[in-house]
């Protein structure tokens, strides 16, 4: 049922599919940890060219790291540094292109070349960020960011 190996088809097909699995994957749960946990691991082993997949969730003044896949990650991040600091505090995607190029990229791991950070809010409110690293320069385009977004969407609803 899940993807143990990079998704086949064209892109759009990819993130439909994946979109499936998460879903599949939390049905039922209403447990952030849980959830981002095994949503860390299905993107992360999908998905092609990545170096990291996580989730950081937010703690009234800035965000600390969640369940992810990948290297060990820096913990904590303010609101006013990097890639995650500008999603959560914009409430926009993010989608770099060349993090070296970033205003105040911080970089947890050196082989990171592009990101895609997806804010997260319930209600109106701010819980964190979906964050996507790559080692490859211009990883991420708009079919990526949509479906993204959608399975970072879709954790957001099993919260309610």
């Amino acid at each position: 049922m899940f993807a143990a190996n990079p998704l086949s088809g064209s892109k759009p097909e990819q993130y439909d599919l994946l979109l499936a699995q998460a879903r599949a994957l939390i049905e039922g749960e209403r447990d952030r940890v849980a959830n981002a946990a095994n949503l860390s691991a299905l993107v992360y082993h999908a998905l092609p060219d990545l170096n990291w997949v996580g989730f950081y969730f937010y703690d009234g003044r800035e965000l600390v790291v969640g369940p992810f896949q990948g290297l060990p990650a820096c913990i904590r991040i303010p609101l006013d540094k990097g890639v995650c600091g500008a999603a959560a505090s914009t409430g926009q995607t993010q989608r770099i292109a060349d993090v070296h190029r970033f205003p105040g990229h911080i970089a947890c791991d050196s082989a990171s070349n592009s990101e895609l950070v997806v804010p997260l809010s319930l209600n109106g409110e701010l819980i964190g960020v979906f964050d996507l690293d790559s080692p490859k320069l211009e990883r991420f385009d708009a079919d990526d960011q949509r479906g993204l977004e959608a399975i970072a969407q879709a954790f957001v609803e099993s919260l309610r």
